[in-house]
């Protein structure tokens, strides 16, 4: 990395005072100039070059660096969310490549520190991810590097098996005293007996013992959690019998993945944000005569969206850009839902001019899914050409199914709840009273992917050290597959319920 260039430096004020003058409140942001190794080193590590090492960021760095030998890819920027935030401008970058990118990160930047998502994050994470090397580095050193690695293979493999809305959730915490003040108390059954014989009949001691054993067998059926609870690595960490060192590895893990979530809960918002933001700096203030081919050629490329694939950049610019034109001509409401003559909501426009201040809003408040729920609209999938389309195994080609705004924003959200994976739930840490983990699957009309299932149950095995068991559906019947650390098993049960 090396020190930002003079005329950098002097470029990134005046964009900063043209994104200031937009309204743009952001996080201060540092920018450093990097060749592209040092840019695929970074982005191989999520973007913290501070991170713990291992082998999947080798590999990542390799692919990276492949695909810009063979012009295939290249990464302009990197931003990172932290306080101070980073960025890394790629050495070697046209001025006007510069210029976009910084009116870019500037943008990102605003949506890290006013989206009620990011509300949460660390905003010191460059300090905490070097704080987690230096205890992986030091397990490493006690412990071997081998039997580190696979250990945190094994964790990074579960790594998504957390509650991406667990940081918003306040719970009560229902301590062991309580939930034993709720239940019956112990009652050892007694002899009838004569008064001046129950010292004989039923001695002190022997009741004792009984209501100890009772008490004992209690808990161990007593079923934990007390409710489904989706954030299994948190389970595990209070569970499962692990190392005190392997306990803080997978915390680290835990920590790092909650991170990221809102990054992946905004995909389409935050980079649509950058990109309405970069397209107004640039075409309103930035843009010299010079420029002008440049950047339309490097702004069609960011928006150019592949056939078959969702590009986060064009979906989201364009539907805040709509929102905008909505908010503006006042085509929202009961009166203008309630018109059914096309050309007049065609020619709709009440002068209100409040889509500035709309997309502000929306940027605050909402995450992908609200996002496209509450504002794609049929006249939006219309003007965009947006469709569905299905496999045919038959023909071997890609081919659209349906045209129904409905079927597209259902099939959309579809995608982005969860992230697209499926909702796995901790059930019983005790089931069938043998101490095994019982985990269910809400079925939602997709069956698991079996091979990606059956890696998951080994790892959670490795942690557990007891059979894992997984209730789901399998060819539309309810099924119990166990690990029991050598071979799968099936079992017959109902779809909803678990004796």
């Amino acid at each position: 990395m090396s020190v930002l260039r003079a005329d950098l430096h002097q470029l990134s004020e005046e964009i900063k005072g043209y994104a200031l003058e937009y309204g743009l409140d952001f996080i201060p942001v540092n920018f450093e100039l990097v060749d592209y190794r040092q840019m695929n080193q970074i982005a191989a590590c999520s973007g913290f070059p501070t991170r713990y090492p291992h082998w999947s960021f080798g590999m990542e760095f390799e692919q990276l660096i492949k695909g810009h030998t063979y012009g295939l890819r290249k990464i302009y920027e990197m931003v990172i969310n932290n306080n101070p935030s980073y960025a890394f401008l790629l050495l070697g970058n046209t001025m006007v490549d510069q210029k976009t990118v910084m009116a870019h990160v500037f943008a990102h930047s605003d949506f890290f520190k006013n989206n009620l998502w990011f509300s949460k994050t660390n905003r010191k994470m460059i300090d905490e991810m070097a704080n987690h090397a230096t205890r992986v580095h030091r397990y490493i050193e006690k412990h071997g590097f081998q039997k580190v690695e696979n250990f945190l293979d094994t964790c990074l493999s579960i790594e998504n098996l957390i509650d991406p809305h667990s940081p918003f959730i306040v719970r009560e915490r229902v301590t062991d005293q309580d939930s034993e003040d709720q239940e019956a108390p112990v009652v050892v059954k007694r002899i009838q007996s004569k008064e001046y014989m129950t010292d004989y009949v039923n001695p002190p001691e022997f009741l004792e013992r009984q209501k100890k054993l009772l008490e004992e067998s209690r808990k161990r059926k007593k079923r934990f959690p007390q409710n489904q609870t989706q954030d299994i690595l948190k389970f595990m960490l209070e569970n499962s019998p692990l190392e005190n060192w392997q306990r803080d590895i997978l915390s680290i893990v835990r920590e790092e993945s909650y991170y990221f979530v809102p990054q992946r809960q905004t995909k389409i918002m935050n980079e649509g944000w950058a990109t309405y933001w970069h397209s107004k700096i640039m075409t309103e203030r930035c843009l010299t005569d010079a420029d002008v081919i440049d950047y339309a050629d490097h702004h069609s490329g960011t928006l150019f969206t592949q056939p078959g694939r969702l590009n986060p950049y064009k979906l989201g610019v364009e539907l805040y850009r709509h929102i905008e034109e909505r908010w503006n001509k006042g085509r929202f409401g009961k009166e203008y839902d309630d018109c059914e003559d096309l050309r007049e909501k065609a020619n709709w426009d009440r002068r209100l001019n409040q889509g500035r201040e709309k997309i502000f809003e929306v940027r605050k408040f909402c995450n992908d899914v609200t996002f496209i729920d509450t504002y794609m609209t049929e006249e939006f999938c219309r003007e965009h050409k947006l469709f569905a389309y299905e496999y045919n195994p038959k023909t071997g080609q890609y081919l659209i199914t349906e045209r129904g705004f409905r079927t597209i924003k259902a099939k959309l959200l579809f995608q982005l709840t969860n992230f697209g994976l499926p909702f796995i739930f901790v059930e019983n840490g005790n089931y069938r009273n043998r101490g095994e983990l019982l985990l269910r699957h809400r079925y939602d009309g997709v069956e698991l992917h079996w091979n990606y299932a059956k890696d998951t149950l080994r790892n959670l095995y490795k942690l557990w050290k007891r059979p894992v068991n997984l209730a789901t559906v399998i060819h539309g019947k309810g099924k119990i597959v166990t690990f029991d650390g050598e071979e799968f098993q099936e079992s017959e049960t109902r779809v909803h319920q678990v004796a």
